[in-house]
């Protein structure tokens, strides 16, 4: 029954989605018939979600249309009720060993995972021990990095191996409730520590930001080179700010000379700014910000330039109990980046309640792992519904953004939130469209203009 619901709501979006295609290149459903050579009933069929899509209309449409076939297909939902768990007896059957070097070295372990998430979470134990924290300790196997941000909680006695921008060998010695968080690329590796009582272990959470997907599919359609382009130099804040001045500048393809008489700054102050030599004023930014018709922060830099790795252990990290009124939770912040206001990674323990509110609620894709040695309870509502499952050690979970939930029982659970493609850029785009158009902007469903006319 619930596979049948989720094709026919598949069927739906896959509808809206067409529909919204038609819009964008401005075809009405008898445009598109004619183009296609199909009937305008089975045209009206796809947009009304009664019939699928075929894969021969869409190798058409995209030999005759400026669009390209993954415009066509949809993002699957495998968890309409707003949860996804997948159990440690399930988690355990993704077994499999990796080898580096012809001998074992790690065993990987699937932990939930979600078609609308945009992380991939892995449990992966250290099958290699090292007798000592040298960096180059030849038993080590390093990887060549990854195109994933890689947020990692360790669990047990665990060496984290990295390579520092300059190449240099690195070592932390990391132990329960550590944590650490790697920008792409970074070539790293894990070891258990010899005389460990048991294999040390690892909940890596890989995930794409912004640059998977549409726009790494972009950027290739580009040519590396072209797209290599956007990639400015932020290597210090001063190095930034000049970049994105020059950058904004060539976009409107204004001269020195113009924005300097659009701002009244001299000329060889702009010049200065765009060098790195000079750093402006927060007034000179408002001034060259007017005059290129952008905001504010489309011309500052991040605050500060982070290192591409970084480790945070358990001592380090700032606690808190959440509510106020009921102190349901104690929240222990673990590893982060401020290149990534939106990715937050918490320990959490759950202290007994008797409170039924749903206390919880992120405008993030929710990850968690029953990290603890207790069952708990979790309860979560969804289009009107209310839902409870058993969370026993060692399972985990992923949760859709503004689901309404709680914790209760007593135990610890990790728990990452990342904002997705959404938050950001994207979020200030939907809300300039406003939430009056926001449900037609997620899904299409209506003609742009109306036949029959509308004064």
């Amino acid at each position: 029954m619930l596979k049948e619901v989720e094709a026919n709501l598949e069927l739906i979006k896959s509808g809206q989605n067409f529909l919204g295609i038609l819009n964008d290149i401005k075809r009405r459903p008898e445009d598109a018939a004619k183009e296609l050579g199909i009937s305008i009933d089975e045209i009206n069929a796809i947009i009304k979600g009664q019939k699928p899509l075929l894969q021969e209309l869409v190798d058409h449409a995209v030999k005759i249309w400026p669009v390209n076939a993954r415009d066509f297909y949809i993002i699957r939902d495998d968890c309409p009720t707003g949860v996804k768990i997948m159990t440690a007896e399930e988690s355990k059957k993704s077994s499999r060993i990796m080898e580096r070097a012809g001998k074992p070295y790690y065993e990987y372990r699937d932990t939930a995972m979600s078609t609308t998430a945009p992380f991939r979470p892995e449990w992966i134990m250290e099958l290699c021990y090292v007798d000592d924290n040298n960096p180059s300790n030849p038993a080590v196997q390093w990887n060549n990095g990854h195109f994933m941000h890689q947020f990692t909680y360790f669990i047990g006695e665990v060496n984290f191996y990295y390579r520092t921008q300059s190449g240099e060998k690195k070592v932390a010695v990391m132990n329960t409730g550590d944590s650490m968080y790697i920008t792409p690329f970074t070539s790293h590796t894990f070891t258990t520590r010899k005389g460990a009582k048991q294999n040390g272990l690892i909940l890596a959470l890989t995930y794409g930001s912004k640059l998977t997907g549409d726009v790494q599919q972009e950027l290739s359609a580009l040519s590396v080179g072209l797209g290599s382009e956007f990639a400015l130099d932020f290597s210090t804040k001063q190095n930034a700010l000049a970049s994105l001045l020059k950058f904004h500048r060539d976009v409107a393809n204004l001269s020195l000379d113009e924005l300097s008489k659009r701002t009244g700054l001299p000329k060889s102050e702009l010049e200065d700014f765009e060098a790195g030599k000079k750093v402006p004023s927060t007034t000179d930014i408002e001034k060259i910000a007017q005059s290129m018709n952008v905001n504010v922060r489309d011309l500052m830099p991040n605050d500060k330039t982070e290192d591409k790795v970084i480790v945070r252990h358990r001592a380090e990290g700032r606690e808190w109990y959440y509510p106020e009124s009921t102190k349901a939770y104690r929240f222990l912040e673990l590893a982060s980046s401020t290149t990534l206001p939106y990715s937050k990674a918490f320990e959490v323990e759950i202290l007994e309640s008797q409170s039924k509110d749903l206390d919880l609620r992120a405008g993030s894709h929710q990850y968690l792992y029953n990290v603890g040695q207790t069952t708990v309870s979790f309860t979560w509502e969804s289009d009107g519904k209310q839902y409870m499952e058993k969370i026993n050690p060692d399972d985990s979970a992923y949760v859709k953004p503004f689901v309404r939930h709680n914790f209760r029982g007593q135990g610890k659970l990790l728990i990452l939130r990342l904002g997705g493609k959404i938050t950001g850029d994207s979020q200030r785009e939907l809300s300039f469209v406003g939430k009056e158009n926001a449900k037609r902007a997620i899904a299409e469903t209506m003609q742009w203009f109306d036949p029959k006319g509308k004064n």
